[in-house]
């Protein structure tokens, strides 16, 4: 028989917090429209927002490298313009 594994437990935390007159007025319509509580509509945006600015996985440069005898010594210390000449050189460009 498999072990049991007990759901997860969701607590409620009870917070106050400042709103402008106006904007609790148009929220209240807005649950009674959807026909759902104000809690219901307001833990619904939250999570909306929430959702929506999850940050994504930081950015990770995969390992890559090639064989051969490492930076050629006209390189060295050369200006970003110095090396992009370098590179293209002989190319056309």
């Amino acid at each position: 028989m498999g072990a049991h594994i007990a759901p997860p437990i969701h607590t409620v935390v009870k917070t106050t917090i400042e709103i402008s007159d106006s904007l609790l007025r148009e929220a209240r319509k807005r649950a009674e429209r959807d026909g759902v509580t104000l809690r219901a509509l307001v833990e619904r945006g939250l999570r909306r927002v929430v959702t929506e600015t999850k940050p994504d996985a930081p950015f990770k440069l995969r390992p890559a490298s090639f064989k051969g005898k490492g930076l050629q010594a006209d390189a060295r210390g050369a200006s970003w313009s110095k090396l992009r000449d370098l590179a293209y050189e002989g190319r056309g460009a």
